[in-house]
């Protein structure tokens, strides 16, 4: 080809086209790349993804979630929050994500309930969720709370002298319930006197400690809402249990007669054994995360009958030393063996059975299938009261019997993310037969392959 005037000028405007076409592909390119984004994760069981369970609920999510972390000025701990985190923004955009740091910001902290340095605060559509669990599970589970949360209604019985869900004495569940509402649940009042129908959507039934017997018509609504599939909460206290002996039967359970002592309390607590130490937890979805004890002032003991209609399990228990006295309470009683009897004592059952076990009328069978009536007993409703609901674990062990009840136990089970083979174990012959391989082996192919090459050239 001969190289002239007119052929120069061709490959001048042929190079210039080609950078045009060039500058704009990458141009292009980039462009692209700000409008969408591809991610692929090659870690060992996709370490570095949310679940198909997490990315399922965030589709499903409308409208804004913000998260705040309250957490000090620590990088690991900040760079953890925010790893997870922006695993959560990549697959919702509207996710507002801030930091608060706790030491700057004390007054706000405690407003929010802070108790754990890190502890993140979900908040949608008015409702909000405290973690204190950094991990996926944790995460997704309370954003399905909050999400669903205006379908869990907790009813509330008056008229016969309970504790008031929104009342300030020290009796009353004010603090309990504001923490429920928080938690998304919503609460209702209702008088059976007033509205003898207890609402279809009911998700927990509450008996506050009636003090004075309801009448047979309002006892037999609760009966037929049992027998039904309602779950329920009884707050069963010393002067109220007697009112609902037909509710005992209906359940299996009975009440012993006498009062609890636990000398524990008055070396821990420095007040009287009339309240009951509970802090060793069974392994229950109720109690399985609890950590710290709680007290329980003078509480009822629960005996289990012989039921075969219910699956019941103890999840609360006083302490080693405690008895059940039968005779007089005095400043200096004793454990009597032969009146007395002797604990650990039962102050909390859960039980529950499976809906399809039931005889309802409900068309929707795969529901009954897999879902579970619930109702838990506890000896003592002061535990949650204004005056004691701050001692210990009352707040959380009373925020996980509501979880439980409506049924937020059974939320996605996310297993835990962990690379099979991290570590590789050889035998002494093979860590042997590979170190003289690449000692050895190796470096005399590599000499030998170029000496090789230097004979061939130099014959040339």
């Amino acid at each position: 080809m001969l190289v002239n005037k007119h052929s120069r000028l061709q490959i001048t405007i042929q190079n210039i086209i080609f950078y045009i076409f060039f500058l704009a592909i990458i141009g292009l390119l980039a462009w692209l790349s700000l409008q969408y984004s591809y991610q692929a994760d090659w870690s060992a069981s996709n370490r570095n993804s949310l679940s198909n369970a997490s990315t399922s609920l965030l589709n499903v999510i409308e409208g804004p979630v913000q998260i705040a972390a309250y957490a000090s000025e620590d990088e690991n701990l900040r760079r953890q929050i925010q790893t997870i985190i922006k695993l959560y923004q990549r697959k919702k955009s509207d996710i507002e994500f801030s930091f608060i740091n706790p030491e700057t910001e004390p007054d706000k902290t405690r407003q929010q309930g802070i108790s754990v340095n890190g502890e993140l605060v979900i908040e949608y559509d008015g409702r909000r969720e405290n973690i204190k669990e950094i991990s996926e599970q944790a995460i997704t589970n309370a954003l399905q709370r909050v999400v669903r949360g205006g379908d869990r209604w907790i009813v509330f019985l008056e008229g016969h002298g309970e504790r008031r869900p929104f009342g300030q004495a020290n009796h009353d569940l004010q603090g309990w319930v504001a923490q429920l509402e928080n938690k998304g649940f919503n609460i209702q009042v209702i008088n059976l006197i007033n509205t003898p129908r207890l609402p279809d959507n009911t998700t927990v039934l509450v008996l506050a400690g009636a003090q004075v017997a309801m009448l047979p018509g309002e006892t037999r609504m609760i009966e037929n809402y049992i027998k039904q599939g309602g779950n329920v909460l009884w707050l069963a206290d010393t002067d109220s249990h007697q009112h609902f002996e037909t509710i005992s039967e209906l359940l299996d359970l009975e009440f012993q007669d006498g009062t609890i002592i636990d000398p524990n309390t008055r070396q821990l607590l420095n007040i009287d054994n009339l309240s009951i130490i509970v802090a060793n937890y069974f392994q229950h979805a109720i109690t399985g995360k609890l950590q710290n004890a709680s007290v329980f002032p003078q509480a009822l003991s629960i005996e289990v009958g012989e039921t075969r209609s219910w699956k019941a399990e103890t999840f609360l228990e006083s302490l080693e030393g405690s008895w059940l006295e039968t005779g007089e309470i005095d400043e200096g009683m004793e454990l009597n063996t032969n009146r007395d009897i002797t604990g650990p004592l039962v102050l909390g059952v859960a039980l529950h059975r499976p809906l399809s076990d039931l005889d309802i009328n409900d068309a929707d069978n795969e529901t009954k299938e897999n879902q579970q009536q619930r109702v838990v007993v506890v000896g003592d409703g002061d535990f949650l009261s204004n005056q004691f609901l701050g001692n210990g674990g009352n707040l959380n062990l009373g925020l996980s019997i509501l979880n439980w009840l409506s049924n937020d136990d059974t939320f996605i089970a996310i297993p835990a993310k962990t690379a099979p083979d991290l570590q590789l174990s050889l035998s002494r012959t093979a860590q042997i037969l590979i170190s003289f391989g690449f000692l050895l082996v190796l470096p005399a192919i590599l000499i030998g392959t170029g000496t090789l090459i230097w004979f061939k050239r130099r014959k040339q």
